[in-house]
């Protein structure tokens, strides 16, 4: 069986890339050595749709670990690397950026260096077919006004904390190997994600579990800082479009078209909410309170994604309303997921970051 490798694959993207692979590509797809380290965001729990199918191969593999990446590329012979591992939350970056730096820059490094060492042991056709697609974020590109245009491809690297600034880093590595060693490699820059399974300490998912239980729907500072919202499923469309057709060399921008301030955000789910499980008093929009805002934060994205419509024929298929619809459904009808991952370390982080 060919495979291909994702790292990450029991984070929040990559785990919904993993199961949208074998959803999408049918009985025929290539099977995935899927390789997580599985930090307090990593939860197996995401793939228990794949317990018994053996086309997915999990391994608690740390991405800085040279050796065990090494007899992982020796063993399965993969026909492509698609590198989603990454510690990907701003404020944890602000409070202790030492694991950003490990995980997303060495990490890399060291991904990198043993995919070059497989690569070079390849025959000439599977060299030329091998792909290692590095995805990453539109924070590299920092912060813009009200009136800026959109991030391209094109944009000039700005950024603003040690999380965008790791991922910065990692972004480069991977343009250095293909300029320097000819490696096959392909990067793509993603707005906010949102969906299914995405762990409750980012936005959406921690408006929805505070508003059910009860609790403050914490917005930073005015609530007016402005992102591109991408549904997950339609990210990993994306992603399956680049590494099957992308450009080596090139990155593509991945964006939802969807421009949204936070307060517009937490208005639209309290909104859902009302609709689909009301209070038996009152709005969930009754619950929104405003909290210092963070450090640096930057107060508006915005991604360009025309260069993937126009080379790929990739454009999002679901709205931000379609879309966060589908995510607060899902999230109603899988309570028993979300408390599972609420608990211990979870609760800590955020009493200590949204204390008032």
């Amino acid at each position: 069986m060919a495979h291909i490798f994702v790292t990450g694959g029991a984070g929040f993207i990559g785990g919904n890339f993993v199961l949208d692979w074998f959803a999408t590509q049918g009985a025929h797809a290539d099977g995935i050595v899927n390789i997580d380290k599985l930090t307090y965001a990593g939860n197996l729990k995401t793939l228990t749709p794949l317990e018994s199918d053996p086309r997915h191969v999990f391994s608690r593999t740390d991405i800085c670990d040279r050796d065990a990446l090494d007899t992982l590329f020796a063993q399965y012979k993969p026909r492509a690397v698609v590198h989603f591992a990454a510690e990907s939350h701003v404020d944890r970056s602000i409070h202790g950026p030492a694991e950003f730096i490990q995980t997303n820059i060495v990490g890399t490094f060291t991904l990198l260096e043993a995919a070059r060492a497989y690569w070079n042991t390849l025959d000439d056709g599977d060299k030329a077919a091998f792909r290692f697609l590095h995805v990453s974020t539109d924070e590299v590109f920092g912060s813009l006004s009200e009136t800026d245009p959109q991030f391209s491809e094109t944009t000039a690297y700005a950024p603003n904390s040690p999380y965008s600034a790791s991922k910065a880093a990692s972004d480069h590595l991977v343009r250095a190997y293909h300029h320097t060693y000819g490696m096959p490699v392909l990067t793509t820059n993603c707005s906010n994600n949102y969906g299914p399974y995405h762990f409750p300490e980012k936005l959406i998912p921690l408006v929805i579990a505070n508003a059910l239980g009860g609790k403050p729907l914490p917005i930073y500072g005015d609530g007016k800082n402005v992102r591109d919202w991408l549904y997950v499923g339609d990210h990993c469309a994306a992603i399956r479009e680049v590494l099957a057709r992308g450009c080596l060399g090139e990155t593509y921008n991945v964006g939802g078209w969807n421009e949204k301030t936070n307060l517009e955000v937490v208005h639209t789910l309290c909104d859902l909410l009302d609709d689909m499980r009301p209070k038996a008093t009152g709005s969930y929009r009754d619950q929104i309170t405003f909290v210092k805002d963070r450090p640096g934060h930057d107060r508006r994205y915005a991604i360009d994604a025309r260069k993937l419509e126009r080379e790929l024929g990739w454009k999002p298929a679901e709205t931000f309303e379609t879309g966060l619809r589908k995510t607060v459904q899902w999230y109603l009808d899988n309570q028993a997921w979300v408390q599972d991952v609420m608990s211990g370390e979870y609760r800590n982080w955020v009493s200590k970051q949204y204390a008032a």
